[in-house]
């Protein structure tokens, strides 16, 4: 039998230090069938000389020179381009270990899944981290999935730990958003409700954290940012609608609330003291928009950030301002205090009178706060 075509899609703007790591790496995969298409997103940088490079050195890539249109745009081109029966992605300053396609691949081909998915390591200061919610979401192996069976797997939103069957991508209509940060959640999230697909413990991506502040996801504190966040979370949810509309299971709606859009509001919550009223107007619509007729205190944030989120959701800015501040100096739990109705936590010098026990109540699952 031939060997399955992988097409590689790599969206690339001005990373000229870090795109040959990472081409390097995606040419030096253990399956060698590859059609590896970069995008090069108008960089102004020598990235795309670069590309050029390796294109000349190797008939397996193609490169394409646009005007710059974002991340979304990028892969949606280069998806057009791209040649094979899989389709896969790669961000240019990460880099895949070398038998991440070849797993990723097996798995499938061996499933008959429509993708897969597996785990990943942050790449930081030199050292290889994996995630503890990315190694608890992906073990142990499952194939053949459904979003029923699984659905916390939402919460992988990353487009690059993933190999996808080319006529499932095709046949779903996926694609991605385009003039939006975290286009990834949108698009994956309809790839899980559309299709079946095997969860993998193996480590498939080395995801790069920058340090110098110069990645998106490191720039909440602007509202551009935070209005994206929000978009993007909404489009996620009205496909999870639909999707409950027809299945009829709101369990799944659940989980997908509390545990997947829930997950990253801390880091956004942490913004609050010294934010802008517009920053924080929007923050409270956003909250209000999603979370407004549920709450966050069934939440997987931890004790203090429900807290924090009950205070958004009740336009108490002062209050919510004072919680993470005082995180932010003591970086230990919140005192806790027992009364007949169960363990409560406290903040030291902020006054929470009025605010609704069960934003103060620790549960069962809460070890620290």
């Amino acid at each position: 039998m031939p060997s399955p075509l992988i097409g590689v899609v790599v969206p690339v703007y001005d990373v000229a230090a870090l795109l040959p790591a990472c081409l390097d790496s995606v040419l030096a995969q253990t399956h060698r069938d590859l059609h590896v298409v970069v995008v090069d997103d108008g960089s102004t940088d020598s990235s795309g000389d670069i590309a050029d490079g390796y294109a000349a050195r190797d008939a397996r890539v193609e490169v394409i020179h646009t005007a710059n249109h974002g991340l979304g745009a990028a892969r949606n081109e280069g998806i057009r381009r791209a040649r094979g029966d899989y389709l896969a992605f790669a961000d240019s300053d990460d880099v895949m270990p070398p038998e991440a396609l070849a797993t990723l691949l097996r798995s499938v081909e061996t499933s008959g899944s429509d993708f897969a998915t597996g785990s990943i390591v942050r790449w930081e200061n030199g050292t290889l981290t994996e995630p503890r919610w990315m190694h608890r979401l992906h073990t142990p192996a499952r194939s053949g999935l459904t979003v029923a069976d699984h659905p916390e797997i939402m919460g992988d939103v990353f487009a690059w730990n993933k190999l996808f069957r080319r006529t499932f991508w095709d046949g779903a209509g996926l694609s991605w958003p385009e003039g939006l940060r975290y286009e990834d959640q949108p698009t994956l999230t309809r790839a899980y409700l559309a299709g079946h697909f095997d969860v993998l413990p193996d480590v498939v991506y080395h995801w790069r954290i920058r340090t110098d502040g110069s990645s998106l996801t490191q720039q909440r504190s602007s509202l551009v940012d935070l209005r994206d966040r929000f978009t993007t979370k909404e489009m996620s949810l009205a496909s999870l609608d639909e999707y409950v509309a027809a299945a009829g299971d709101p369990d799944v709606r659940e989980v997908f609330v509390d545990r997947v859009l829930a997950g990253d509001l801390h880091r956004y919550f942490d913004e609050i003291p010294g934010c802008s009223d517009e920053w924080w107007a929007l923050l409270v619509a956003g909250v209000r928009e999603v979370w407004g007729g549920r709450g966050l205190t069934r939440s997987v944030l931890t004790p203090a950030y429900r807290l924090v989120g009950w205070l958004v959701l009740h336009d108490r800015r002062d209050q919510a301002a004072a919680v993470v501040t005082w995180l932010r100096t003591h970086r230990t739990p919140l005192p806790r205090r027992k009364t007949l109705r169960g363990t409560l936590i406290d903040v030291p010098g902020v006054d929470l009178s009025g605010v609704d026990r069960e934003a103060l109540r620790l549960q069962r699952r809460d070890v620290t706060s």
